[in-house]
């Protein structure tokens, strides 16, 4: 694994959520000692201390979208931020906070990988798909909807320029995902999202899907941002989050989804979001989100090679 220069960013976005208690996030992944995790693995690792939401007045759409001026600010706001961390060469890992931190920092990203001539491709490490729009949710809930408006879908307007960077739907990769509104699975259906949900999993094992996913990612010779929701897991092992659904990845399987990126050495930026600490037991969230982290940046039990030369 390459030393990288890493930027961790506080993201304490919480009003996309229908429950309070995401803003703390930032503060448990500090204290679950995610820094000092990727900097023993010879990594850079500057902290640039939490973002702040962007002060917006005037943004309203139509249908059903609650709290859209401070979404938007913190969409305006971790979008520039995304954008001038990789632009001067660093990889930044947002610290969330809800979901909706990914209007502005998937954003962010595609604008910088446009600028440079490449394409954006994400996987998303999600129980749901959150391509809903205001126009489509029941909820108004604006965590449910960050797909959607990075891949440009109408209902947004306002929030960045109409000439903003968006991230081409073949070009996203849903992993894990098990709650899907009616409509959502129409939208992802026509658009051409790559969705590998818990069945495909089971069906095929998480390996032969990432491992398909990161040569397609390799073959366009993309950048690509991974989006990790603390949902993607299983609430057994991961209940720091406001909305658990079961069935989710086990331990190893996620690990295994970290070790494989670590391995292609594709990423460019990431996110950890959802993070609940006033539903989490004992920081057992916050240390599993650290540890993966530390998975997809170099951890590893033993040298890959080594391991194999021991099996008959």
């Amino acid at each position: 694994m390459e030393r990288r220069r890493i930027s961790l960013i506080g993201a304490p976005v919480e009003l996309g959520a229908g429950l309070p208690g995401c803003a703390m996030g930032p503060g448990a992944m500090r204290i679950s000692g995610l820094a000092p995790a990727l900097a023993a693995l010879g990594h850079e690792v500057v902290d640039d201390g939490d973002a702040m939401a962007a002060a917006v007045s005037g943004v309203g759409f139509g249908g059903n979208a609650r709290h859209a001026p401070n979404i938007a600010g913190w969409t305006r706001s971790l979008g520039e931020v995304a954008y001038r961390t990789l632009r001067e060469g660093r990889l930044p890992i947002f610290m969330g906070g809800d979901h909706a931190l990914a209007m502005g920092t998937v954003s962010g990203a595609a604008r910088h990988a446009r600028d440079v001539g490449r394409p954006l491709c994400v996987i998303w490490l999600d129980a749901h798909a959150d391509f809903n729009t205001p126009m489509t949710s029941e909820s108004g809930n604006m965590h449910g909807m960050p797909v959607a408006y990075y891949c440009g879908e109408p209902g947004f307007d306002g929030i960045l320029g109409d000439d903003r960077a968006t991230v081409d739907p073949a070009n996203v990769f849903m992993l894990g995902i098990r709650s899907v509104d009616d409509r959502e699975r129409q939208l992802i259906a026509e658009r051409g999202v790559q969705v590998f949900d818990m069945r495909a999993i089971d069906e095929f094992g998480i390996a032969a899907i990432v491992r398909r996913i990161l040569a397609q990612v390799g073959k366009i010779g993309a950048m690509l941002h991974v989006s990790l929701d603390v949902d993607f897991l299983d609430p057994a092992i991961a209940p720091g989050v406001g909305t658990t659904v079961s069935g989710g990845a086990s331990l190893r399987e996620a690990h295994l989804v970290m070790e494989m990126l670590c391995e292609s050495g594709l990423t460019t930026s990431m996110d950890l979001a959802e993070l609940n600490p006033y539903l989490d037991e004992r920081g057992k969230s916050a240390r599993l989100l650290t540890d993966l982290t530390a998975s997809l940046f170099g951890r590893k039990v033993l040298d890959k090679v080594a391991t194999l030369a021991t099996i008959p």
